[in-house]
């Protein structure tokens, strides 16, 4: 088994969570998000920072899509580049695999406005066109991973925590009085796919992230996500281990959030037997999948002190070994 982070961080210093997660994780390490630096450096902000023909900029409800980028949008780029350039210096000539965390598809949708005020989710050839930018700007993000770590396997991790929203027609409209009608599964199937493969042409793995107890597992896997990664404990009580089942039986990897993310006590032991007793109901032994699990925290760990983030990563690395 290996052991990595889901993306987000405690604290502003960008030198010191590098120097830590390259200093604790053996191989699977990611790129730290650090939210407390403000809105460009949260997940959407980061994510928006890559899109290819598409600008941004901070509104007082929100991120909005304009025609050219406003100075957060820019602020968001550079804040990005910075911080890569930061990790390169820190990792010189480390091999081992590299993760980008970036907000996926339909999150980004759920999130981001239009300029004349409704979600991106309200309109579908916006929709599209986000899909499109972000795809083409995940895959130019890759090369510039490349360019900076050559000698690195790199894994582009798609989060898509609002996506079970977006199917159930759960996300609430901009007025809050209303909700976003539910999209097709061809539809979420076609954006999601257009960033699968893009990630992949680009040379990376794509990985998928939903923390929610409602995972559309038989979507994700069908849209050829070589993992998900997922909370174990919003998912192990829920009625869908024969899609889970499925899914790992058709090759996909399983990245269990086991271990948890704000400061509590850590049994490592329990874990163990929690994603023993799990993949056990799945049908399946220790044998078939203790080389197909990455172990991480249950989530993005920006709600953590500094001092248990950095345990809670060690300890992910024990139970792994």
């Amino acid at each position: 088994m290996r052991a990595t982070g889901i993306g987000s961080l405690p604290g502003e210093d960008y030198a010191e969570s590098a120097a830590m997660v390259l200093g604790t994780l053996d191989d699977l390490v990611f790129v730290p998000e650090l939210p407390a630096r403000g809105v460009a450096a949260q997940m959407v902000g980061r994510s928006l920072a890559v899109l290819d023909g598409l600008g941004a900029d901070l509104q007082p409800a929100g991120w909005r899509l304009l025609d050219a980028s406003g100075v957060d949008h820019r602020r968001a780029r550079s804040l990005l580049s910075q911080d890569l350039d930061v990790l390169e210096e820190i990792a010189q000539d480390r091999e081992g695999t590299v993760k980008q965390q970036l907000a996926g598809p339909w999150t980004l949708a759920a999130t981001v406005e239009l300029q004349r005020g409704e979600k991106v989710l309200a309109d579908h050839g916006a929709r599209r066109d986000l899909a499109h930018a972000l795809a083409s700007g995940a895959a130019d993000h890759v090369a510039s991973l490349r360019r900076r770590f050559p000698r690195s396997p790199l894994v582009l991790q798609v989060d898509e925590p609002a996506l079970p929203a977006v199917l159930a027609a759960r996300v609430p409209t901009s007025s809050g009085f209303g909700r976003y009608r539910t999209i097709d599964l061809p539809e979420a199937d076609a954006l999601l796919r257009v960033v699968v493969d893009a990630v992949r042409e680009a040379g990376a793995t794509p990985v998928v992230h939903c923390c929610a107890p409602d995972v559309p597992v038989s979507l994700l896997r069908g849209v050829g996500f070589d993992a998900i990664a997922f909370d174990l404990g919003l998912v192990e009580a829920a009625d869908a281990l024969d899609a889970w089942a499925e899914a790992f039986e058709a090759g996909t990897d399983l990245w269990v959030g086991a271990l948890p993310s704000s400061d509590v006590a850590l049994d490592p032991a329990a874990a163990r037997r929690r994603i023993e007793a799990w993949t056990g109901r799945l049908g399946f032994g220790e044998d078939a999948w203790h080389d197909r699990v990455v172990v991480t925290p249950a989530c993005g760990l920006a709600g953590a002190s500094p001092a248990f983030a950095r345990r809670v990563l060690a300890e992910a690395v024990g139970l792994a070994r």
